[in-house]
């Protein structure tokens, strides 16, 4: 939107890449944009301007709040309605935490609904409390009523461990529900999580935003009034989110796949995966002693003791005392970094032995004791969290606890997953992975013939690249042919150098580069997509997913040439990635509502990057993994098949 002589768009996107936040403050907002200049907005907003939420703070009349209990509530409170804006008010974490409230907010009324603490201890309690949730349900249920509403998912994971009901969906109607996190992360990919307090500020004019809310920051709870003025002015930014969703084609990625998987999110969230915290410490104590003999070794190795995790005393052990060539400096010495060790592990035993204790150490603390820190007591369940809005590349996450970075590549973290087991006596896991879907993306988006040719014959791409490359029968490939095509296949998708390439192969970047240019040779249609793809980016100013999801890149065109680079390596690899992110997430809403139509008990329990995770009963078996290779594998149609690889076992371990 071109406005004031200048894109304002894009001069916002290069001011929050820049971190000039003073400077995005005293840019006019997009919406404010258009209320200066849309007819049909300020018709579309005039409710809301009479409740005085218009303008600035100064004089501004805000909606007087009218505290209600459960029991007392109504939705004919709300008059005659047809868009209300509820914040809940949760006292920590939203699914840990203890709900208060909620704050509702329409054109005419403002209510704070107080849920009582002691609601349901007795009979006549537990009626009312019960007749109460039913009204309001009714509301949140209701197709007629708009609910603007700061992370869906977040309510219905409260409504659920609040007993308001089983199910995300017996919680909230998804046609009639507006997600204003999952809006504000898709209109602004690149800037990270938003809070309550960054959707204001990112659709409203900075000035209408009251002190009380600034200085709260990422507001997640606090007093009623303060709570009530951001339902009042998140009613207000409403209908310009709606706007700058439809004018950037984004509409149809929140209605059809985000909301739709904040619904599968919260049920998987709720139900949790179980845990043996028997196996887990026996894990726990079979690393203690790895621990023990390597700290030994790297004594012995040492010549003396000293603190193997401070990184001044391992400098000096190794540079000063061992004569070893330090590789990078720091202001407080030398640099013991993964990377530095990694490059000098071929020079001594010592360097090796430290990075595996190093390892080691991380899997004791963050994954064994922070996983027994996050069993519940009652389930031996954990309840991770997962972040829809947090990644750039349109990928969940996952924390609280993180499962997701479970460490794989060396068999003791992966031995961790053999505590993560079936809900129930005679069940068993289910692991459904994509195969190489993001190369199987390039060879669709790029349309390079070879590469298309050895997907649709259901050659092995590695083995095929190794043999183009180097000019060999695909039966005269050796293993280390195949490993170094690898390294380019997905390097390419990452927009790999050949300083890159050299680092991973152990080669000179003389041959990397000779490699990668004889690549571009057998694989004309990569490279022509490569280049097409930054040409892209640099006309719109963003790269976007088959879907139409967007990443902006305001650094496109910047004059520094690090910078540069990584924005186009980033234009090439965004519609890889975030297509694969979108691919799956589809999977996951269509699998769940399946689940859900033929009343298995089967459940989703986990995403991991391109992997599905679920437990079943044994008489589900064949059902369960005929919809998931059906579901995954045509989530989409591409140019070539995806493919799905699936394991079953009695741990997340077996199957995987």
């Amino acid at each position: 939107l071109a406005f004031a002589g200048y894109d304002l768009e894009r001069v916002k996107d290069m001011f929050r890449a820049w971190e000039f936040r003073s400077l995005v403050d005293r840019v006019p907002t997009i919406y404010s944009a258009r209320l200066e200049d849309s007819d049909d907005t300020k018709r579309a907003t005039d409710d809301v301007d009479r409740a005085g939420t218009g303008g600035t703070d100064e004089g501004r009349a805000w909606l007087p709040l009218t505290e209600i209990s459960i029991d007392d509530f109504s939705s004919q409170l709300l008059g005659n309605s047809t868009v209300v804006a509820i914040l809940p008010d949760v006292e920590g974490h939203y699914r840990t935490g203890q709900l208060r409230g909620y704050v509702l907010a329409s054109a005419d009324a403002a209510f704070y609904l107080r849920i009582a603490q002691d609601a349901g201890q007795d009979a006549a309690g537990e009626k009312a409390r019960d007749e109460g949730v039913k009204a309001f349900r009714l509301l949140l249920k209701s197709e007629h009523i708009q609910k603007v509403i700061f992370d869906c998912k977040a309510m219905m994971v409260q409504a659920m461990v609040n007993r308001f009901a089983d199910r995300a969906v017996d919680v909230l109607d998804a046609t009639s529900s507006f997600d204003a996190l999952l809006a504000t992360y898709l209109i602004h990919t690149s800037e990270g999580e938003p809070g309550l307090y960054d959707v204001l500020t990112r659709a409203l004019p900075e000035q209408s935003i009251p002190d009380a809310i600034r200085d709260l920051g990422k507001l997640t709870s606090g007093h009623s009034e303060v709570l009530s003025q951001c339902a009042q002015l998140l009613l207000h930014a409403y209908q310009g989110m709606r706007e700058e969703l439809e004018e950037k084609n984004l509409t149809a990625l929140l209605r059809d796949i985000e909301l739709p998987l904040s619904y599968v999110l919260a049920d998987m969230e709720v139900h949790g995966v179980q845990v043996n915290p028997d196996r887990l410490r026996e894990i726990g104590g079979e690393l203690a002693q790895g621990i023990e003999r390597l700290t030994q070794e790297i004594y012995e190795m040492a010549g003396t003791t000293f603190n193997i995790n401070s990184t001044k005393q391992l400098g000096e052990i190794l540079f000063d005392k061992m004569g070893l060539a330090p590789i990078k400096k720091t202001k407080t010495g030398y640099s013991t970094s993964a990377d530095v060790l990694e490059k000098l592990a071929p020079q001594s035993e010592i360097v090796s032995s430290i990075l595996q204790y190093r390892q080691l150490t991380k899997l004791q603390s963050t994954y064994i004791e922070g996983l027994l820190r996050v069993i519940d007591v009652k389930t031996l369940r954990v309840h991770t969290s997962f972040h829809q809005a947090k990644t750039a590349t349109g990928r969940l996450s996952s924390d609280e606890p993180n499962l997701q970075n479970i460490p794989i590549r060396m068999e003791e973290g992966r031995r961790l997953r053999q505590a993560f087991v079936p809900s129930n006596p005679g069940w068993k896991m289910l692991s459904a992975d994509y195969s190489q879907v993001e190369l199987r993306i390039l060879a669709h988006l790029s349309q390079d013939e070879a590469m298309v040719e050895a997907f649709l014959a259901d050659m092995d791409i590695h083995t095929r690249t190794a043999a183009d490359v180097f000019e060999v029968a695909p039966e005269d490939v050796t293993s280390l042919m195949r490993r170094q095509a690898k390294a380019v296949n997905f390097g390419i998708v990452y927009g790999i150098s050949d300083y890159g390439l050299s680092q991973n192969l152990n080669i000179s970047r003389v041959q990397a580069g000779a490699f990668i240019e004889n690549y571009f040779k057998k694989f004309p249609g990569i490279k022509s997509y490569m280049d097409e793809s930054i040409a892209k980016a640099k006309e719109r100013g963003y790269a976007e997913t088959a879907l139409g999801r967007r990443r902006y890149l305001p650094q496109i065109h910047s004059r520094n040439f690090n910078e540069r680079s990584f924005a186009e390596r980033t234009a090439m690899n965004t519609p890889i990635q975030g297509t694969a992110a979108d691919i799956i997430k589809m999977a996951m809403v269509t699998l769940a509502n399946e689940l859900d139509a033929l009343s298995l008990k089967s459940r989703m329990l986990l995403q991991v990057h391109d992997e599905l995770i679920f437990e079943f009963p044994l008489e589900e078996a064949e059902k369960l993994q005929g919809l998931v290779r059906d579901a995954m594998e045509h989530a989409v149609s591409l140019s070539v098949p995806l493919k799905v690889d699936m394991h079953v076992g009695d741990t997340w371990y077996e199957a995987k």
